[in-house]
């Protein structure tokens, strides 16, 4: 008698697939979000290997055979977006200024992600004092733009690169932290939370094997937006002097530099600010595109 023998393939990862496979759907009609994937991709790969792309350094003001080069020259084929001031290359500088802008906006998301999201579950995980003292610290950093408080904060400790970082990362986890919170309270009342507890799972398993997934798609789709504003924001600290400091090539300083040359060499500003309004777009297309990803009612 033929018998038939159930796959030892597991169920859950047919399932996975088969969502996997829904959401590359989803994104594949999303057309600026995908192709705002493709550029970030683009721009990734240029930014992580500049040497591949670049035929000069950003700080080299002299050619490869020594001559210097000419200040604010014309975009021409050796210089697609010109030179400074000082005959250097701007393409070379937007490259590695996209790269210090970039690495500084994932930097601080990736610290005020975990914090805050760490700090939102214990809050309302405990309740009680803490959580009160963790909304109210929220609210005073809230009531402020992050511009004005990196401001100011920057003011007491002086410009550079990682002062304006620190205090954005200071002021940005509260955001984090009350949707953190907002998602454990709203998990926490959940039958299978109340399940769990009745079998005896400890409270840190609760959060750790029910609450934090459930935090993971509404952080995802605010880090991706937020990453974008994060970089603008360095950039117009490095725009006000607060930010990246000379000679260190970043966006928002190329801007602030090229604009003393705005009526006699175009190229100098414009390059740099289309990278950052590229970027920034890209990168608020991709947060709507993940935003409809793991939507659950893009599958109902």
């Amino acid at each position: 008698m033929f018998v038939h023998r159930r796959s030892s393939y597991p169920m859950w990862h047919e399932n996975a697939w088969l969502r996997a496979g829904r959401r590359a759907r989803v994104l594949a009609r999303n057309r600026p979000a995908l192709l705002s994937v493709l550029f970030l991709t683009v721009v990734l790969v240029v930014v992580l290997c500049p040497k591949l792309f670049t035929a000069y350094g950003p700080y080299a003001f002299v050619d490869e055979n020594g001559s210097p080069e000419i200040p604010l020259e014309r975009p021409t084929q050796r210089h697609p977006f010109g030179t400074d001031e000082l005959g250097r290359d701007i393409l070379s500088r937007v490259v590695y200024g996209a790269r210090i802008s970039l690495g500084s906006g994932a930097a601080v998301i990736v610290f005020v992600v975990t914090v805050g999201t760490l700090v939102g579950m214990i809050a309302a995980s405990r309740g009680g004092m803490f959580d009160e003292i963790v909304m109210r610290i929220s609210d005073v950093f809230q009531a402020f733009p992050p511009l004005i408080i990196a401001i100011v904060f920057i003011g007491f400790l002086g410009p550079s690169l990682y002062n304006g970082l620190m205090a954005l990362a200071l002021i940005w986890w509260p955001q984090y932290a009350r949707l953190a919170r907002g998602v454990t309270l709203s998990t926490l009342q959940s039958e299978y939370v109340g399940a769990a507890r009745a079998v005896g799972a400890p409270g840190s398993r609760v959060l750790w094997r029910h609450v934090l997934p459930n935090s993971v798609s509404p952080t995802l789709v605010k880090a991706s937006l937020d990453l974008g504003q994060v970089i603008l924001i360095v950039g117009a600290l490095s725009f006000l002097g607060l930010g990246v400091q000379p000679p260190t090539p970043e966006l928002g300083a190329l801007v602030t530099h090229g604009r003393r040359y705005i009526l006699t060499a175009w190229w100098y500003s414009t390059f740099p600010g289309m990278a950052i309004f590229l970027i920034i777009l890209a990168l608020n297309f991709l947060g709507d595109g993940i935003r409809d990803i793991l939507d659950p009612m893009t599958f109902s």
